[in-house]
């Protein structure tokens, strides 16, 4: 069994909503103020800022303050932890497959003769 790994929650929980991926898909392209990632999603501005909080938290983003100036950017490495443990189980079910695949195979052949 694997370990729980405290970061993958939060990572996988940040994901979910799609109002956090659209603001992480323009993160990616360059960073940007607090209203003009509000701007597109036609939301309040404090409910936006419940967004970038779980972003925050979770580790995806960072946010510096310059006067009354918000400003977001991605962080490039945040979804490591989440790719490695995909990574982990695509390879524990492709083996999982193979042994199906191998035994099916082998039944196969058995009735067959």
């Amino acid at each position: 069994m694997t370990k729980h790994h405290p970061e993958l929650s939060l990572l996988f929980h940040a994901l979910a909503d799609p109002t956090r991926r659209s603001i992480l898909t323009r993160l990616a392209e360059r960073p940007a103020r607090v209203t003009d990632l509000s701007e597109p999603t036609g939301l309040r501005l404090p409910t936006v800022m419940r967004h970038l909080s779980v972003l925050e938290e979770a580790g995806l983003i960072v946010t510096a303050k310059d006067g009354r100036v918000r400003t977001c950017a991605i962080v490039p490495d945040a979804l490591e932890p989440a790719r490695t443990w995909l990574d982990e189980q695509r390879s524990i079910w492709e083996g999982r497959l193979d042994r199906l695949d191998a035994l099916a195979m082998k039944a196969l052949k058995e009735r067959k003769q």
